[in-house]
């Protein structure tokens, strides 16, 4: 991976590398171009006409009492509490290497840096914070930056469900894409993006002054 440090980025400027592959963690850009190495791909949903499967109609459902709020990110106890007890469970059940994050370790990863188009979903159930979505908003979609919840509601599927509401949020802003990220062959935490329909999946490692080329992706 490549690494890449701004201190002061526009809206257009994130667009335009979004497009390319890149991705935002704070006030770092990150870019797969590994010597002898293309498995990392970049994926994207398409947001005009998704057409919803049966079991991700089921989670939009049973979702129906969770709130749903939007604001710029910022870093509190209760986010700290509930970032490493995912990544604790995570640790636990998938081998994810795994260390409690501290209050400036979260702020540089995910609040640093957002300006005015990095945004954080909350999720609430009966009160209770139960997920944090973080994601850019960009000219042309959504950008998934990272996304955590609590693992005691395992029936909600938060995860899943955090990006189906990205899709709608999207749509209803006027948006094309929901970009996903990388995407690795075969890689078990990176799976759960195959599920999605209309996914388009960038051509290469295009440079900053090069046109991006998307095509259309299908499940082996």
């Amino acid at each position: 991976m490549n690494y890449k440090q701004i201190d002061v980025v526009s809206k257009t400027f994130v667009t335009a590398v979004t497009q390319r592959g890149w991705r935002r963690y704070g006030k770092n850009f990150v870019y797969p171009a590994c010597y002898a190495c293309t498995e990392c791909k970049s994926m994207r949903i398409k947001v005009k006409d998704y057409k919803y499967s049966k079991s991700q109609r089921k989670a939009i459902n049973r979702n129906e009492e969770t709130e749903i709020s939007i604001h710029s990110p910022r870093v509190t106890q209760e986010y700290i509490d509930l970032y490493n007890k995912y990544h604790r469970y995570k640790a636990k059940k998938d081998g994810w290497k795994h260390q409690d994050i501290t209050r400036q370790e979260y702020f540089d990863n995910y609040v640093d840096g957002a300006h005015d188009f990095g945004k954080e979903l909350l999720y609430h159930i009966d009160g209770k914070l139960v997920c944090v979505d973080l994601i850019d908003i960009v000219d042309d979609g959504i950008s998934s930056v990272y996304c955590y919840y609590d693992p005691d509601y395992p029936r909600l599927s938060l995860g899943k469900y955090s990006l189906l509401y990205e899709i709608k949020l999207a749509e209803n802003l006027g948006l094309d894409w929901v970009y996903l990220g990388y995407w690795v062959e075969g890689y078990k935490p990176f799976e759960y993006k195959e599920d999605f329909r209309t996914i388009e999946m960038l051509e290469g490692f295009p440079r900053i002054f090069e046109k991006p080329g998307w095509s259309l992706w299908k499940k082996k």
